[in-house]
């Protein structure tokens, strides 16, 4: 896991400096985001849930190429995962998936000198790098529970171990930044993600056809312009 982080933050270096040999009226800068996550994953068949909350860290770097146009790496720490929907039951069960992500985005953005709004789209790989469990029930056999209702629902989520720990996907969102004299820039940016991998088996034998993921995040990053 340390070799993936470390080769991580050495290709974003390795663009950085490759842009700044190669280009020389565009300007870099480097800087760190934080946030929340909002997620679920996309079962088919259909499994009843709501958005499970997480946290996001990461640290980024930005090359503007030209006027209105640039590019973003990241590196970052994402919580994911699922949170299900028990009707007339109180019982509670959730799936935390926690990734390092990787996206490259196109940055286009308009504005003032103070001020700018942008977009930011473009592919996005990671690596599962953990998961947690959390229930107030025996969810090991929950078929087995007699007021356990398991009639129209799949349980077997329950206890399915991840067998894809890589992931890919698009990411694509909306933001604004503030910048101040001295370098210094501090944005705000909701972002949405759609993987296009499942997360679990998915072969005619197994129990579901698809169970990619789906993530909603909401940052607050600084910049440090460095060129």
């Amino acid at each position: 896991m340390r070799r993936f982080i470390t080769l991580a933050i050495s290709i974003i270096a390795g663009c950085a400096l490759s842009w700044a040999q190669t280009h020389y009226e565009g300007n870099i800068s480097v800087g760190a985001k934080g946030g929340v996550t909002m997620s679920r994953l996309q079962f088919n068949p259909g499994v009843p849930q709501s958005f499970l909350q997480g946290m996001m860290m990461g640290v980024t770097a930005r090359y503007i190429e030209e006027k209105h146009f640039g590019i973003i790496a990241e590196v970052n720490f994402e919580q994911r995962g699922w949170k299900e929907k028990f009707e007339d039951m109180d019982y509670a069960y959730q799936r935390r998936l926690t990734y390092i992500q990787i996206p490259v985005l196109t940055h286009i953005y308009f504005g003032s000198n103070k001020f700018h709004g942008y977009f930011n789209a473009g592919p996005e790989a990671g690596f599962l790098i953990a998961e947690s469990t959390s229930a107030n029930f025996d969810y090991e056999h929950a078929g087995e529970m007699p007021e356990f209702i398991t009639a129209n629902r799949q349980t077997q989520q329950f206890t399915l171990k991840p067998k894809n720990k890589f992931d890919y996907g698009i990411s694509a969102g909306l933001g604004m930044e503030f910048i101040s004299r001295n370098k210094s820039s501090f944005n705000l940016e909701g972002r949405f993600y759609y993987g296009l991998r499942d997360v679990f088996s998915n072969r005619k034998t197994d129990t579901f056809a698809g169970s990619s993921s789906m993530s909603i995040m909401l940052t607050l990053g600084y910049h440090y312009r460095v060129k």
